[in-house]
């Protein structure tokens, strides 16, 4: 371990404390804001994407007051409304053009807390907001089950709950403390030859990437190349509650929307031969739709990405009332994409279904499409994109991959217990896990058409794959991925303090790669 190795960690177990203050409020900051009406400043969605203002607020004012940013005016707001900072030492003798550019990426909404339940069936003890009030109250048995991993009871004084600590909170204030340390140690080098660029970013559960499709859409065409990216470390959680925590992550497979819109003729319910019934002709293409997944027809499977996978997850039936039938039937499929599956094809498998065709021959109208996003983020950016996320592989020999096994090998495994280390489930191992997300992350903004106008010097050594090409990404984030979404949603704050260790090491140790 090197003297700046030495430091970093050191400082990552010092700050460990203020990482737990600013996650903690991060996650009951909308607290403030769901049971107050509109009249009195509330907002029931605080929180959630699209509403993360008062959240990033506080962040931005964070950032400044621990000394993360050289200067309050190296923190601001882009026009999509990501919480965006650059760190740069400013005595680097390294030319500008030289520098490695690296990004951090963490998402800062989250779903819906389901504050009842989490009272409800946790016994009252943990609060969705508030974190842990209570542990006499705790069903940690209904925990254990729900999580299906928690460290034995004698380490839970690590954890920290609540809405948002696994995804992707404690990823963002990861970047924070990391951003302070690389400050303080500016002079020992922590910066030299590269420049951090961070990005907190806006409604990545209702629109995955819609913060880094707005870089590669607004930002990065006709930029110089101190901004375009040679490297995106992506902070979403990368534990495994099987496997270990803090892994290294590589890639993901990509997703798509699939809309159905069923429209038939609504009538009284006594007489159903009047109308035409699109909720029984939907619930026969979702059905069908559900066969043909099983059969595995149209799917294909990456040994390394895993199987495209499509299950319905959302619907809404318009009626006049239940004793009628109803007019529209809308629903969605849900529709994972793996290494060579094409969104068009995706589209296509829903809309030859049979019985699509028997409700088109009845007489209903079938409408299969991909819908836009065109939601508002807080600050009133309507993103527009269609809603296909593409996947992404970085490949297993890329030097930035190679980079930061090594920095995890000489920062992380000389601070892991050797024989926590070595016990199954989600613990800290003492070498780096080299694998890949089951779900999505912000990674799906960044590939761009290899035609696009962005010019990305060959120096950066950006990955190729078919028609598109993308920086060199990788995850290192704290949080069990099986436990996003969850009732009881938890990370463990020692997972926080070696993801520091790696976000701060990593930039000056790739700039000086070899």
């Amino acid at each position: 371990m090197s003297n700046l190795d030495a430091r970093i960690a050191e400082l990552s177990a010092k700050y460990r404390p203020l990482a737990a203050e600013i996650l903690a409020e991060a996650i009951r900051i909308p607290a403030d804001y769901v049971d107050k009406s509109p009249e009195q400043g509330g907002d029931p969605l605080c929180g959630l994407s699209n509403h993360e203002g008062p959240r990033l607020e506080y962040l931005k004012a964070k950032l400044i007051e621990i000394g993360g940013v050289r200067s309050p005016d190296d923190a601001s707001f882009d026009t999509y409304g990501n919480l965006v900072w650059h760190l740069e030492d400013p005595n680097d003798p390294t030319p500008r053009a030289d520098r490695k550019i690296i990004y951090f990426d963490g998402h800062t909404d989250t779903v819906k807390a389901l504050r009842g339940q989490w009272i409800d069936k946790i016994g009252g003890g943990i609060d969705a907001y508030d974190g842990m009030t209570d542990p006499d109250r705790v069903n940690w048995d209904f925990l254990e089950d729900e999580l299906g991993w928690l460290p034995p009871k004698d380490e839970r004084q690590h954890l920290l709950f609540g809405r948002g600590a696994a995804d992707q909170l404690s990823g963002v204030v990861s970047q924070l403390i990391a951003s302070k340390i690389m400050v303080e140690l500016t002079d020992e080098g922590a910066l030299r030859g590269a420049i951090v660029r961070s990005y907190a970013t806006a409604a990545e559960e209702d629109n995955d990437g819609g913060g880094p499709m707005f870089l590669t859409r607004k930002v990065l065409p006709g930029a110089d190349a101190d901004v375009i990216p040679d490297v995106v470390i992506l902070t979403e959680g990368t534990g495994d509650s099987a496997k270990g925590a803090v892994g290294i992550y590589r890639g993901q497979r990509g997703r798509m929307q699939i809309r159905v819109t069923v429209t038939g003729r609504s009538c009284h319910g006594s007489m159903p031969w009047e109308g035409l019934n699109p909720l029984e002709f939907g619930a026969s293409i979702i059905v069908e739709a559900r066969q043909q997944y099983e059969r595995q027809d149209g799917f294909l499977s990456h040994d390394f990405l895993g199987d495209g996978s499509r299950t319905a997850s959302w619907a809404q039936l318009e009626s006049p009332s239940d004793c009628a039938v109803p007019d529209r039937f809308v629903f969605r499929f849900d529709r994972r994409l793996t290494v060579g599956e094409d969104p068009a094809d995706a589209v296509a498998a829903i809309d030859g279904l049979p019985a699509v065709g028997r409700a088109r021959e009845a007489g209903l109208q079938v409408e299969v499409v991909v819908p836009q996003y065109t939601d508002p983020t807080w600050r009133g950016y309507v993103p527009g994109n269609p809603q296909i996320y593409m996947g992404w592989e970085t490949p297993a020999d890329h030097q930035a991959l190679q980079c930061v096994a090594d920095v995890y090998r000489k920062i992380v495994g000389p601070n892991v217990d050797a024989a926590a280390a070595a016990a199954p489930g989600g613990t800290l191992k003492a070498q780096p896990r080299v694998d890949r997300w089951i779900f999505s992350t912000d990674g799906v903004g960044f590939p761009i058409p290899r035609d696009a106008d962005i010019d990305v010097p060959s120096s950066k050594d950006w990955v190729e794959a078919g028609a598109f090409k993308h920086p060199a990404m990788f995850g290192c984030g704290p949080g069990i991925e099986q436990n996003t979404h969850k009732i009881g949603e938890v990370v463990d704050l020692r997972e926080l303090q070696q993801a520091v260790s790696v976000l701060s090491r990593f930039p000056s140790a790739y700039a000086n790669w070899e």
